[in-house]
């Protein structure tokens, strides 16, 4: 897995980075996925990070 396409995922809730995915570079949209966060402990939309 190359770290050029890493993206960290943050929940929009509490903040907090919670996931790793990899992505498309060709697409200028940053990712916005469900995902389930530890933190909060329910799915919550999980927004692409720097």
């Amino acid at each position: 897995m190359s770290q050029d396409n890493l993206a960290k995922l943050q929940c929009s809730t509490c903040k907090t980075v919670t996931h790793f995915t990899t992505r498309n570079k060709h697409i200028k949209e940053r990712l916005a996925l469900s995902k389930f966060c530890k933190k909060c402990k329910k799915h919550t939309d999980h927004k692409e990070t720097k």
